[in-house]
């Protein structure tokens, strides 16, 4: 499954795609992936795909988020899929929780 939903992210021009394996660290999934995109637009747009492929794949999935778009979740048991605009990834830095570090966009110089 992680397989097919990185592969559906990338396919939507997803940015910065991170998967963190949960495994033994949590019981809430198996892997948690997480994922921006630029504009309400393109989130809603990866959401609805990626929930298409899931559920063709057999999975019962949850989604919230989907009115507003600047977070969507997907909740597909083993694996749970949170999508950002980029200024509501940065501001909740789910990875730091997990103990993941992001590197840090450097503006380009004049």
């Amino acid at each position: 499954m992680v397989d097919l939903v990185v592969g559906s992210l990338d396919a939507d021009k997803a940015e910065d795609i991170i998967v963190i394996d949960l495994r033994g660290k949590s019981s809430i999934a198996d892997h948690m992936v997480i994922a921006t995109g630029q504009s309400s637009r393109q989130v809603a747009a990866m959401a609805d795909h990626l929930n298409r492929k899931l559920k063709d794949a057999g999975l019962g999935i949850a989604i919230e988020g989907m009115p507003q778009c600047d977070w969507v979740l997907l909740d597909g048991a083993d694996i749970v899929v949170h999508l950002f605009r980029p200024e509501v990834r940065s501001f909740y830095n789910l990875e730091k929780m997990w103990g993941i570090i992001r590197p840090v966009a450097v503006a380009a110089e004049a």
